[in-house]
């Protein structure tokens, strides 16, 4: 075991092989101001990104329908998990009626735990996807945005659809190192009831991550797996 108080060449590749805080030192008892200073940065740009709001600039540029989960604040989405695997009976509406029925691949995209995710990243992972599923073949039905919703009401829509395959789109719970981290949920005809291992994901999407642009051509070649295999989830072979 390296003893790396006197190794100073194996702390120094330590620190560069993560952007985890090690090796920040302290001044006594306490870590030093300008450490501390940082991490209460990183923390408040955390519980910024839960509780933000994507701008209204974002739905102009990109015209997502929205339809809304029963979570009507972002403190009753974070103390109700399950109202946020649902759908109000008005988005239920919306999305048959307005949605293209059965599409091979449809796409979802929800704030999740991290507005600034979905800011930060759907201008590129979007347009790749796109590319990627054309590239391969595939063709997608309606994208719409999800407001305040959980993985699980990929489940939902799934029924309401019929899709052969859906991504959705959700920004992660954001810690100290990266705030705007995105990831892509995938499910082989997702319907009620589909159990978590019947699911993929492609996480840690933001550019310090999972480069966003090549995440999207990875979404596609996972989801042309899925429609060739007719499976997902541990079942499928990548």
């Amino acid at each position: 075991m390296i003893e790396l108080t006197d190794n100073k060449l194996a702390l120094e590749q330590l620190i560069q092989s993560t952007p985890a805080r090690i090796g920040v030192g302290c001044s006594g008892t306490r870590p030093k101001t300008e450490i501390m200073l940082k991490l209460r940065m990183d923390h408040a740009m955390a519980v910024d990104s839960v509780y933000g709001d994507i701008p209204k600039a974002f739905f102009e540029e990109f015209h997502f329908p929205i339809v809304q989960t029963p979570c009507q604040s972002k403190e009753m989405y974070l103390k109700r998990p399950d109202l946020g695997r649902k759908l109000t009976s008005e988005g239920e509406s919306f999305i048959r009626e307005h949605c293209k029925k059965k599409p091979q691949v449809q796409i979802v995209i929800s704030n999740g735990l991290s507005s600034k995710a979905i800011e930060s990243n759907i201008r590129d992972v979007y347009p790749a996807l796109l590319d990627s599923l054309e590239s391969y073949g595939l063709s997608s039905g309606t994208t719409f945005y999800v407001q305040n919703g959980r993985v699980a009401c990929m489940d939902v829509i799934g029924e309401i659809l019929e899709p052969d395959v859906l991504v959705m789109l959700i920004g992660e719970r954001p810690g100290l190192v990266s705030a705007d981290s995105m990831s892509a949920y995938m499910c082989y005809k997702p319907r009620i009831g589909t159990i978590e291992s019947n699911r993929n994901v492609i996480s840690n999407i933001h550019r310090g991550g999972t480069q966003p642009i090549e995440a999207g051509a990875q979404i596609g070649a996972v989801l042309r797996a899925m429609l060739d295999q007719k499976t997902s989830g541990t079942r499928l072979v990548i």
